[in-house]
């Protein structure tokens, strides 16, 4: 932002610059802004929760905030391996690793995919991102599938999970597919999802 005078002064007035427009800073790492309201914007493209269009599996995700309401502007990210394992190879015709998805106004996005292999030593996960406003950063957990019960148990990203909180990043199995909650924040923090640092 340009300094006008039109403010009561900077929040940091030691990080307060004399430069009149960009064209008058030095170059150099720029600070964390927050991304929203409008995070979806250029990002999501219709129907870029439809990862396969035959035979897909229907995973859904309500995201909550600190208070337990639905955050109904978050959007939800996925990337995934294939069903054996590989990731960006052609085995699975029709197929996109990765999904985007804008959550509805009760905090929840439905995404159509294949249900990933497991590879090297890992059970078989979807890798989840959170975006929304008032966020830095966005946030990475996973969701892990209830049938992997003996590759859960195994899985060193899952194991580094306190051992209460990792049942919070399984899926439940519904009718026809799976749902996870994911709570940005809760007041008790062992039900808080677990993210992980990349």
């Amino acid at each position: 932002m340009i300094e006008t005078g039109q403010h009561e002064g900077f929040r940091y007035p030691d990080t307060a610059s004399d430069a009149a427009d960009q064209d008058h800073v030095e170059f150099g790492i720029t600070p964390s802004q927050t991304v929203g309201p409008y995070v979806h914007i250029g990002l999501t493209l219709d129907n870029s929760e439809v990862m396969v269009e035959e035979n897909g599996t229907p995973i859904s995700f309500t995201v909550f905030d600190g208070d337990g309401n639905p955050i109904a502007d978050a959007m939800i990210e996925l990337w995934q391996a294939r069903p054996d394992g590989t990731f960006n190879t052609e085995t699975v015709e029709g197929f996109r690793g990765l999904g985007r998805g804008m959550v509805d106004e009760t905090g929840s996005v439905t995404f159509t995919t294949l249900i990933p292999g497991g590879f090297e030593d890992e059970a078989p996960h979807l890798n989840v991102g959170v975006f929304a406003r008032g966020m830095l950063e966005r946030l990475n957990t996973r969701l892990y599938f209830p049938e992997n019960a003996d590759a859960n148990a195994n899985d060193p990203v899952l194991q580094a999970v306190d051992e209460p909180r990792r049942e919070l990043l399984v899926a439940d199995k519904t009718e026809n597919g799976y749902h996870l909650n994911i709570y940005v924040q809760h007041e008790d923090l062992s039900q808080e999802t677990p993210f992980f640092k990349i």
